[in-house]
């Protein structure tokens, strides 16, 4: 069993209103040195495989074909085996 760790980031060329929120308003707190804000998500979850590339295959399909929207998003993939209880 794998723990699935997936952040999804926006490609660099699409704009990120909630970034470009938070930056203004680090303006409006008096933070000066705030710049280039990105949020992004991260998505936790097991996948209940024993094969390292079976999970990563998985993990990819799930993210392609529901997590992220890839005309939009970039995401990256983070798998750490976990001990089945």
């Amino acid at each position: 069993m794998f723990k699935a760790k997936v952040i999804i980031t926006r490609k660099k060329s699409i704009l990120d209103p909630q970034g470009k929120a938070a930056e203004h308003g680090a303006v409006l707190l008096g933070f000066k040195n705030i710049t280039n804000v990105r949020i992004d998500k991260q998505v936790e979850f097991l996948v209940n495989v024993s094969d390292l590339e079976i999970a990563k295959q998985e993990v990819s399909e799930f993210c392609s074909k529901l997590l992220s929207n890839p005309s939009m998003e970039d995401f990256e993939i983070n798998l750490d085996k976990v001990d089945e209880a």
